[in-house]
């Protein structure tokens, strides 16, 4: 019978600090609040096999390694690599833990394919303004510095708008949490330019100063 706590060891040593070559916004404070929301949400659906939850969310950026495009295809391929899990999973799971991986990504043009998928994919959507301008903002800082403010706001502002607006690409595929109701506010906050500038400049300079990019 497989042990939670001994996966959770393997991944926390083994897995989480992978994630420290990332960008500030991927970094293993991500991986492990992906982590703990996933077991959260889980608790809503009592099917759920915790040990091939939480390691699909612990290896659901690892194929940021590889550059940001095909990440989610690159973590899946992770997965099914890794022969450490075969200590844990047979193939069938190994298979459900890499199409969770690869299904969180919210420009994904299909459904997440497992209950896991979605939960991973709703467990990454951290729904908060700042977090969500400021991730955004380390990544604009971290992968294209020539930008000065302006072209980073540009660069932000239309990102948003493809994901966050009205229409936009980003999914909610959990009933439970409060993801629906922060999406709400965060779009009140995109639509109005003073006010999400404002969130912008005050990221922006705070990120410089502090150099967390």
């Amino acid at each position: 019978m497989r042990n939670l706590d001994e996966i959770t060891t393997f991944l926390e040593h083994e897995i989480v600090p992978r994630y420290d070559n990332f960008d500030a916004g991927h970094g293993r404070d991500h991986a492990q609040h992906v982590m703990a929301q996933a077991l959260t949400l889980a608790q809503h659906y009592p099917e759920v096999d915790p040990c091939i939850l939480l390691t699909a969310a612990a290896y659901h950026d690892l194929g940021l390694i590889n550059g940001r495009e095909r990440h989610h295809i690159d973590s899946a391929a992770i997965v099914r690599a890794d022969e450490r899990l075969r200590r844990w999973f047979n193939d069938d799971e190994i298979n459900t833990i890499a199409d969770a991986a690869e299904d969180h990504r919210a420009s994904s043009n299909h459904e997440p394919r497992t209950i896991y998928g979605r939960i991973v994919a709703e467990a990454d959507r951290i729904i908060d303004s700042e977090t969500i301008v400021r991730r955004a903002l380390q990544y604009g800082l971290s992968h294209e510095p020539g930008l000065d403010m302006e072209g980073q706001y540009k660069r932000l502002k239309e990102h948003m708008q493809e994901k966050y607006a009205q229409g936009g690409y980003l999914r909610l595929w959990i009933p439970y949490g409060d993801n629906a109701r922060r999406l709400t506010e965060f779009r009140a906050i995109l639509a109005d330019e003073q006010q999400f500038r404002h969130l912008f400049e005050n990221i922006y300079h705070s990120l410089l100063s502090n150099h967390t990019y």
